[in-house]
């Protein structure tokens, strides 16, 4: 009973904290300054921005592939160990991602240099959270039900797979038109580690077979690692914790480099093709380190009493002795050394096609008009229709989203973007964003799974991204 009572506390957790990375609604949303964050090739009309501390880039994210809360806890009659088992423990397999992901930017600006007009530079920090897990399929099945239905079967430790980190991100950008045709930019980061935890490369089994010396035996082959950095301190409540966050976030965590690309290209007068690479980099940790292991294998058919030897000795303690045993085999042991973690990098790539009528442009130069009749390199239309890829490297491989999106721009002053995002956690995902402009004053506002908020509980997906900037067009 035990282990189904944590099993279900394990389910609420996993239900209530799976979050993705996928920006969909801001990729490619120039209006709004922090689309430079996920490419730094992406166009950079403005003469300057800058953001709100702490209030211009707040996005959360939450979903699941899975289940939902409103499947365990849902009034419908039925029993709820009934459906922790039939939904969560035999519904799922190890494939179903438990991932979670956060941003607050903490510093964000970026200024053109008035005798380089072509190039666009960028500056600041914001600090990030990343985890994902997996379910441990046979692992739920063995504690849930147990192995005495299940005599020869494998139950695989490999579906034990883990990480976790918060870091704080440094970041220094430059944007660069080439010509009216290509716009290429770069961004370099230097990575300050707060925390981090990580288990992907376990493997192993427990198998249960018919004994020899007794009824079963037990077989555990195991190699499993636990990776720490930053935990164990805290967790001994040796220090403070708010102090020892910033430190941490100030360069005084584990230290990692890492870089973005990206570049936009006119195929023609209306259509854009663009793409970038984030987070190519790593983080080395060296700092409150400590790492747990479990290597070896081990058989036992259970305590084994010979007589009469072992009425010599009635004061023995015969699970000890098999206890002894087993760590004797299988040992669990710690140590601090230091290890590398590779960045989740990500992949961003799109086609956008413009068309309606054709707007001034915003650009800040002394451009020749083009057969648009406009100024500026890359002219303003009001519509534009496309398609975006995303992909994300995770422990179980690459994870990928495909978008379509439609935006509208009422001038210079309101833009509004639309989207349908087909992935593993949803294939009915809508969502919407909004950049509103009122003089310098630049507010945006996005929104996933519209359709989910009818009933939250029930929703696999739902997300939210929200912003102030002050930015000047600098208009000639």
């Amino acid at each position: 009973m035990r282990l189904k009572n944590l099993m279900v506390g394990f389910i609420l957790l996993w239900s209530s904290s799976v979050l993705a990375q996928n920006k969909q609604l801001l990729y490619d949303f120039t209006e709004v300054p922090q689309a430079l964050i996920l490419n730094p090739g992406a166009r950079a009309t403005y003469q300057w921005y800058s953001g709100v501390p702490l209030l211009s880039g707040l996005s959360a994210y939450a979903g699941t592939n899975g289940i939902a809360v409103n499947d365990i806890f849902a009034n419908d009659g039925l029993d709820i160990t009934t459906k922790i088992r039939d939904r969560a423990v035999f519904g799922m397999d190890f494939r179903d991602e438990i991932s979670e992901s956060a941003q607050v930017e903490i510093l964000n600006v970026g200024f053109r240099r008035k005798n380089r007009p072509n190039d666009f530079y960028s500056f600041g920090m914001y600090l990030e959270e990343d985890m994902v897990s997996y379910w441990p399929q046979d692992l739920a099945i063995l504690g849930f039900e147990g192995n005495a239905n299940y005599i020869g079967r494998r139950f695989s430790l490999e579906h034990l797979k883990a990480r976790g980190e918060v870091v704080n991100v440094f970041h220094f950008g430059l944007n660069r038109k080439l010509n009216n045709t290509l716009r290429v930019g770069v961004r370099g980061k230097l990575y300050s580690g707060i925390f981090d935890v990580s288990s992907t490369n376990n493997s192993g089994y427990f198998v249960t077979n018919p004994g020899q010396n007794n009824l079963l035996a037990n077989t555990l082959v195991a190699d499993l690692e636990v990776r720490t950095s930053g935990i164990d301190a805290l967790a001994q409540g040796d220090q403070d914790v708010s102090q020892t966050f910033i430190k941490r976030a100030l360069f005084g965590g584990d230290l990692g480099l890492g870089f973005d690309v990206g570049f936009t290209y006119r195929l023609n007068s209306k259509t854009l093709v663009t793409a970038s690479l984030l987070d190519v980099g790593f983080i080395r940790h060296t700092k409150d380190v400590k790492n747990y292991t479990l290597k070896g294998s081990a058989t036992n058919e259970g305590i084994s009493i010979i007589l009469p030897e072992a009425l010599a000795d009635p004061n023995r303690d015969f699970w000890q002795d098999l206890v002894d045993e087993i760590e004797g085999l299988v040992p669990f042991e710690d140590n601090r050394d230091s290890y590398i973690n590779f960045r989740p990098t990500k992949l961003n790539a799109s086609v956008r096609y413009n068309f309606g009528e054709a707007l001034a442009s915003q650009e800040d130069c002394e451009c020749t008009i083009d057969g648009s009749g406009l100024k500026g390199g890359l002219p303003e239309y009001t519509n534009s229709v496309g398609g975006q890829l995303f992909v994300i490297n995770r422990p179980r491989g690459p994870q990928a989203a495909i978008t379509a999106f439609y935006m509208h721009k009422f001038g210079n002053f309101l833009a509004l973007k639309t989207t349908y995002t087909v992935d593993k956690f949803s294939f009915s995902n809508i969502g919407l964003g909004m950049s509103m402009q009122a003089g310098p004053v630049e507010l945006y506002a996005m929104a996933d799974n519209l359709l989910g908020y009818r009933n939250v509980y029930a929703s696999h997906y739902a997300s939210f991204q929200f912003g102030l900037n002050i930015i000047s067009w600098g208009r000639k």
